[in-house]
């Protein structure tokens, strides 16, 4: 047994999925998510387990209304979607080739989608739309099976992810929170479109890394499409992909008994106590950061255990990162009162927490 399958015990590994691989690049600072992921650990089982459930996930209402704006985009063979990339991209389409993958079933979609995939490249001037495909995408030794919504749409030699979100755009602006995650995970798409192509001999740089974002506009159904650049989003999932590929500068250091195992029974029941799971767990730094609590599963853990110990990443990425190397809030306070004496490369930070602490209260006086 090597040492990430001792991490995650005597269970398969847990898939990834987009959603699962978009979270990375939302927060690539956390080792102790790069390393659960990479050994592919059940982080909700371990989240529940331990009395800390996730808070996240789409409510029945949420899942209806998004599968019924997916189908009218999809419907008559993508006829909507077709007007939409006209007026998006400029285009003079008159119509496309239209594809259900699905209709292969559900163990020969992966082959099926690189064998249409490949087709596409080589005929330069086809242009289609391939519905319900599955791309896949090595993730530190185990394959991950993605499903996008329609995948690729392909002219003149370029290829177009497409994402269909139901959250709306209200007076051509949507929230950038939402946006934003759409964008993380289209990005993984882009990703595993570009590792096929270059499999298959051709340019990955043929996949755009404009992704075609699709809403309801306003309060109505009625779609509409922007493109979203996905190229910062893409450079943190690449070196966080990589990150996970040398697992091994993540495990320098601990213990090598160490396991996140649940050590579970013959019915699956977790059998390990939540405490000693947390011992284990508190071997590995985590970075908390607010944006965790709608993209990781261990976030209500993780920020109890900031909470814990006065730690700055409560405040947040930016807050964080302008006080440097100071990581708890009692410190940085006490700097700012000049009642700690600042440590070696904490004086620049210093006087900035008393400049801004005698500003304080001077307005509040």
């Amino acid at each position: 047994m090597n040492r990430l399958d001792r991490l995650r015990g005597p269970v398969p590994p847990r898939a990834h999925d987009a959603r699962a691989l978009a979270a990375l690049a939302a927060n690539p600072g956390c080792a102790r998510r790069a390393l659960m992921d990479a050994a592919g650990v059940d982080k909700d089982g371990t989240a529940r387990h331990l009395g800390f459930p996730a808070p996240f996930g789409q409510s029945q209402f949420a899942i209806t209304r998004g599968n019924v704006f997916e189908a009218l985009v999809k419907e008559n063979g993508c006829a909507e979607l077709l007007r939409l990339l006209r007026e998006l991209l400029g285009l003079p389409i008159d119509q496309v080739g239209y594809q259900d993958v699905e209709t292969v079933g559900s163990h020969l979609r992966a082959s099926h989608t690189r064998t249409l995939i490949d087709r596409a490249a080589r005929e330069l001037d086809a242009a289609v739309f391939y519905d319900h495909p599955m791309l896949s995408l090595q993730i530190a030794g185990h394959t991950a099976y993605l499903e996008p919504d329609v995948l690729a749409f392909q002219l003149g030699g370029r290829f177009h992810i497409v994402e269909i979100k139901s959250f709306s755009v209200i007076d051509g602006q949507a929230e950038p929170e939402k946006v934003a995650a759409a964008a993380r995970q289209a990005a993984v798409y882009v990703l595993a479109l570009r590792a096929l192509m270059a499999d298959l001999g051709h340019d990955p740089e043929r996949v755009s890394h404009d992704v075609v974002l699709v809403c309801p506009e306003n309060f109505a159904n009625r779609p509409t499409a922007s493109l979203v650049d996905v190229r910062r989003q893409l450079a943190v999932l690449k070196r966080q992909l990589v990150r996970m590929t040398r697992v091994d500068r993540l495990l320098e250091g601990l213990p090598p008994e160490l396991t996140f195992s649940l050590e579970p029974d013959d019915e699956g029941v977790p059998t390990r106590s939540a405490r000693e799971l947390a011992e284990a767990l508190g071997r590995v730094p985590a970075r908390y950061a607010p944006d965790c609590l709608s993209t990781c599963d261990m976030c209500m853990f993780c920020r109890d255990e900031a909470r814990a110990c006065g730690s700055t990443d409560l405040l947040g990425r930016q807050v964080r990162d302008q006080l440097g190397g100071v990581s708890g809030a009692a410190e940085a306070l006490g700097l700012a009162e000049g009642t700690i004496v600042p440590g070696e490369g904490q004086e620049e930070i210093a006087r900035v927490l008393r400049l801004a602490n005698r500003l304080r209260e001077e307005c509040l006086r």
